[in-house]
């Protein structure tokens, strides 16, 4: 049987022939897009530009891995501290997340990103700054263009509930600071007696050197890129402390703590009878203490809060103080009795 075909019929033919593709996929290729368009060719025409627009958004993006150095390059002028953090949490994500290193930004979704979460960090607290720390990845891919938006942010951020860090009694204050004056010839003495009673954090306390130190005006400084939040510092030196950092002293151009300080701490921990599996070091026990004693003794939140570096007293309030461990914080500040070293 033969079928004749107009003049434009046999164009349309020949103008699917020369495309490139087979003559019966062209036209259901077509019949596709003009049902897309419904039946109108402008329509349809409008369905492919904007499709053509939305491949190129998806082909240009990085994998999750490019996404994640290009925010480190992005951050690598900010505090140590910040830089190990984001570090050390991305590659958890990856490790703990198979197949995450090489996805596409663009196409991860917000339920993709919980999921992530709560597989690579176990606690509320990590899940917490876990979420701030994946939120920061995708806010470079989006300066970027790699995504058109910042899925973490419809990510509900986990509830952490505070609860008060336990403090060191008596007796483990001062087995804790007979260890330092032995270990290594006391070289970690001063940091001690500064997280001990004067609230200065582990990693803050590596930072500083005998130059921030002034035992004539009893003050120690805390410059803004040495502290945790960002905020300068002055920190009172009462009399245990001065004790301590008289014996002590070094140099101006000296540090406080001796290299690779924390793998030093935690030796004296042990060496006090810590982190044992029956006898776990619960974490920031030296500034939980300071703090408690210090409201016990001195009673002004508003003092504390300046010296411990907090915008404002909730979380001391809700976390920090313990009242009912301390034992004779007049006894504490004044270094009588079984607190002496």
């Amino acid at each position: 049987m033969k079928i004749e075909i107009s003049e434009n019929e046999n164009a349309a033919l020949t103008l699917l022939k020369n495309c490139g593709v087979p003559i019966l996929e062209a036209a259901q290729l077509t019949c596709t897009a003009l049902k897309t368009g419904h039946g109108k060719i402008k329509r349809t025409l409008r369905c492919l530009q904007e499709g053509e627009k939305a491949l190129q958004q998806q082909e240009k993006t990085v994998t999750f891995e490019k996404a994640v150095k290009a925010a480190l390059e992005a951050r690598k002028d900010r505090r140590t501290r910040t830089v190990y953090d984001f570090r050390y949490f991305t590659q958890r994500f990856m490790k703990r997340c198979p197949g995450l290193a090489r996805r596409r930004v663009r196409a991860i979704t917000p339920q993709e990103c919980a999921q992530y979460i709560e597989m690579a960090f176990d606690t509320p607290r990590q899940r917490q700054k876990a979420r701030l720390i994946l939120s920061g990845v995708f806010g470079t891919a989006v300066k970027r263009g790699w995504c058109s938006e910042n899925p973490v942010a419809r990510v509900k951020a986990p509830r952490v509930v505070e609860k008060q860090v336990p403090i060191l009694s008596p007796q483990e204050i001062k087995d804790l600071r007979q260890s330092a004056e032995v270990y290594r010839n006391g070289s970690c003495a001063a940091a001690v007696g500064m997280m001990l009673y004067a609230g200065i954090r582990p990693h803050e306390v590596a930072r500083l050197t005998w130059a921030q130190v002034d035992l004539r005006e009893r003050a120690i400084y805390i410059l803004p890129q040495h502290s945790k939040t960002g905020g300068a510092r002055r920190v009172t030196i009462h009399k245990p402390l001065l004790r301590i950092l008289r014996a002590h002293r070094r140099g101006n151009g000296e540090r406080i703590c001796p290299p690779n300080w924390l793998w030093h701490w935690r030796e004296l921990r042990r060496a006090a009878g810590w982190d044992s599996p029956a006898h776990p070091w619960p974490q920031d026990a030296l500034r939980h203490t300071y703090a408690s004693y210090h409201l016990s003794h001195f009673r002004s939140y508003a003092e504390l809060q300046v010296e411990i570096g907090h915008r404002d007293a909730t979380l001391l309030r809700t976390r920090y103080v313990d009242q009912r461990a301390v034992m004779n914080a007049k006894a504490f500040w004044e270094c009588r009795g079984q607190l002496a070293a």
